[in-house]
């Protein structure tokens, strides 16, 4: 199967040695709307095509992590569902965070990638090899992405980042290719 998508090759450079990703939750793998209900508690929607692109960039040997300002239940149970293990909740001090993360991980900036939105992003992904964001993030964040997304966050962004670090670490094709071949052999 010949893959649908292309990227920009420079974009595909420039991601090409990413082995760790940090991707913020609200207004990334979320609209950016905060949902409460009559009791307070704090509701998440969440995409199922971000979540595939997490799961994705997992089983290529891509570690998926997450620093949020926000601890909630809702994503606490979505990242475990996911089965992402590096997170950081409740944290407006991310950049300290990444590094904690990428230490444990024995990587280094130069192997990350990072998406965000807003302010409390920019330390992390300024420091990032490959930044990106989803098109509604604000205009600082929008200055320094490598690249900003044609969907829009918690709507396909998220995929659309995982799907372009897949593609230049070789990894998109034989995975679009082995879920072919499975669909094949089971006809």
């Amino acid at each position: 199967m010949t893959p649908a998508l292309s990227f920009p090759p420079d974009l595909l450079l420039r991601a090409q040695g990413v082995r760790v990703v940090f991707f913020d939750v609200d207004g990334v793998l979320t609209d950016g709307g905060l949902y409460f209900s009559a009791e307070g508690e704090t509701l998440k929607r969440f995409h199922t095509l971000d979540g595939h692109g997490i799961k994705l960039l997992a089983r290529a040997g891509i570690v998926p992590c997450v620093i949020s300002g926000r601890d909630s239940a809702p994503l606490r149970l979505r990242l475990s569902a996911l089965g992402v293990q590096h997170l950081r909740l409740g944290t407006e001090d991310k950049r300290p965070a990444a590094e904690a993360m990428l230490a444990e991980l024995g990587l280094s900036w130069a192997q990350a990638a990072a998406m965000g939105d807003d302010w409390p992003d920019l330390p992390v992904m300024q420091r990032a090899a490959f930044a990106c964001a989803p098109p509604l993030a604000h205009a600082e964040v929008l200055a320094v992405a490598h690249h900003v997304t044609q969907a829009a966050a918690g709507a396909g962004a998220a995929r659309e980042f995982c799907d372009l670090l897949l593609v230049a670490g070789g990894h998109y094709r034989p995975q679009l290719e082995a879920v072919s071949a499975a669909d094949g052999a089971a006809q």
